[in-house]
């Protein structure tokens, strides 16, 4: 009975490594498949280290801790304001934006946080060539060490000044990313000019394959130049840049930034619900973490409580919350009251303790099935590592649930929204 005891603690989290593992239907990308079975390994290893606390203390830091600040630089009157405030899915008269403006607004590093995800940040640095701000001086005034990577902007010609910095960027290890802003502008020009013979594709190749021929003369090597709109982060290559930064940030640094993003297209939709898809066995092992200590009541108290706030942020980062569906609604010009009629679920709205008590009742018989069919497979366990299962399981079925449902009405939203 003594061993039992003193591997109780060794037995649950060995069930729950086998639920995640074998059991549960992880609907998620080969690449997330493969990080989620890293992240087991690290959580082995913190219980070894500290036990059930030491996990805990792990999976709520992966959670919630991932932080990014990113540089946003360029010649003085670039849009690089402008850019800061449309990439955080902000209006220029919002309070929190950046000031905009046609001389340099921008006198001093500015940091400017995603309104939902604040530990992502964008830093609008002054104008690179101004009087105050020379080439050769520029990185150290602006305090270089702290950003995790840069953008560098240009409305026009990528000029000396552009490809001095990059350099000096790559020379410190750091990653750089060119931005050429205001095509929306050029192209509606050439529309004008060339009506005859218009091709937008053709003059947006002309307008990167001069973007790069200048900046090699430059003596800048490796680059890419990235096509963006001024007010409308669909259009050109924001989707391209999306993509390089996915496969060039780290895990946690790329899911929070995916996530930080407005929800503007199917397309960044579907790539936020495979981030928050590919994290619900964390907060179902937080969960199961709580169930298999011996206080009654105290596993569904947590449950409720870590439900809750996983739910609202589905809703935000969906944009189902109020206050986004209100400035969408601005946008295309349509009333609130059409996007919120596509809405299915009951979680689009308050989400309170009441309501996630009376879901959890009705959730608790499907995640009891997914734990009973693994207990007829795996060595009988009493007590705690069976509350542990079940809360698990619990946790696990409902989220997915429910960030299916409610993915499915982000999805009718923007339909409806740009029908």
């Amino acid at each position: 009975m003594r061993l039992w005891s003193n591997e109780k603690p060794r037995i649950h989290l060995c069930l729950l490594c086998f639920i995640i593992y074998v059991k549960l239907p992880v609907d998620i990308t080969e690449d997330s498949e493969k990080e989620t079975k890293k992240e087991i390994e690290k959580m082995k290893d913190a219980f070894e280290q500290g036990g059930w606390e030491s996990v805990a203390s792990k999976l709520q830091d992966s959670l919630e801790n991932a932080k990014l600040d990113i540089a946003i630089t360029g010649e003085s009157g670039s849009g690089k304001s402008t850019f800061v405030n449309v990439m955080r899915g902000v209006d220029d008269e919002d309070e929190e934006a950046a000031e905009t403006g046609s001389i340099e607004t921008t006198m001093k590093p500015t940091k400017y946080p995603y309104p939902k995800h604040p530990n992502i940040n964008l830093w609008d640095l002054p104008g690179i060539g101004t009087p105050n701000f020379k080439p050769d001086k520029y990185l150290q005034q602006v305090n270089f060490s702290q950003y995790d990577f840069f953008i560098l902007i240009s409305s026009g010609r990528f000029k000396t000044n552009d490809a001095e910095l990059a350099c000096e960027i790559q020379k410190m290890g750091k990653k750089f990313y060119f931005v050429r802003s205001k095509v929306d502008a050029d192209i509606d020009a050439c529309r004008r000019r060339r009506k005859a013979i218009f091709n937008e594709e053709k003059i947006l190749e002309e307008i990167r394959q001069n973007c790069i021929d200048c900046l090699q003369k430059e003596g800048v090597e490796s680059l890419n130049v990235y096509l963006l709109s001024s007010y409308d982060l669909e259009k050109f290559d924001f989707h391209r840049l999306q993509d390089t930064l996915e496969k060039e940030l780290p895990t946690h640094q790329r899911q929070a930034f995916l996530l930080a993003l407005p929800t503007i297209s199917i397309n960044v939709l579907q790539k936020k619900k495979e981030v928050l898809k590919s994290q619900i066995w964390k907060i179902a092992a937080l969960s199961c973490g709580v169930a298999v200590l011996p206080i009654p009541g105290l596993s569904v108290a947590c449950d409720v409580v870590i439900l809750v706030k996983a739910l609202t942020c589905y809703c935000k980062d969906f944009g189902l919350d109020k206050k986004a569906l209100v400035k969408l609604a601005k946008k295309v010009d349509k009333p609130v009251e059409d996007l919120k009629s596509v809405i299915k679920s009951s979680l689009a709205g308050e989400i309170s303790s009441d309501l996630v008590k009376k879901l959890l009742t009705k959730a608790a018989c499907g995640g009891f099935m997914v734990v009973e069919s693994i207990f007829t497979t795996f060595i009988p366990i009493i007590g705690g590592a069976v509350a542990g299962g079940i809360s698990f399981g619990t946790t696990y079925y409902m989220l997915n649930s429910f960030l299916d449902e409610l993915s499915e009405d982000a999805k009718k939203v923007l339909e409806k929204a740009f029908d």
